[in-house]
């Protein structure tokens, strides 16, 4: 079975895709992820390398890639030197999330289904890119990194 031209993601509550659906004028995916930069080695000085962003993909009714915002919320450092209260990394990611999402008039989270995409910012992929490994057909959305595969029924692995 090839990828399907438009690839079904489940609306998941409280899990990785909670914040995925459709509104007014399309669909949306919305999330908070950390990312390093495309070919970073991991080596001493990683953690100000990793970075934590809120991510918002925005798609016609039938999943043809729109725009994105893409926000740096800080670094994985920037964390650890301040892991709790609203002036945290972690924090000011999921406020900016949240404020993007209330933009969207007539949000409703559900499935959704999109077509494959992507953009790199600050040198870090985006998007739900798509190959074949060992003649098994796979879709994964990055920098998530949330597989998705037969049957595709919008189930992700991790």
């Amino acid at each position: 079975m090839a990828v399907p031209e438009v690839i079904p993601i489940a609306y998941e509550p409280h899990g990785r895709t909670e914040a995925i659906g459709r509104y007014a004028d399309g669909q949306f995916i919305g999330s908070v992820t950390y990312a390093f930069p495309k070919g970073f080695e991991l080596e001493a000085g990683w953690e100000d390398h990793k970075r934590l962003y809120s991510v918002l993909h925005t798609f016609d009714a039938d999943g043809r890639y729109r725009d994105s915002e893409i926000w740096c919320a800080g670094t994985w450092a920037e964390q650890q030197r301040a892991p709790h209260g609203p002036d945290s990394v972690l924090a000011r990611a999921r406020a900016h999330l949240a404020t993007l999402l209330r933009s969207l008039p007539r949000r409703t989270y559900t499935d959704i289904a999109i077509r494959p995409f992507q953009l790199t910012v600050d040198s870090v992929l985006f998007g739900l890119l798509t190959g074949e490994d060992e003649g098994e057909p796979w879709a994964e959305l990055y920098p998530d990194h949330l597989g998705f595969g037969a049957p595709w029924d919008g189930t992700y692995d991790t």
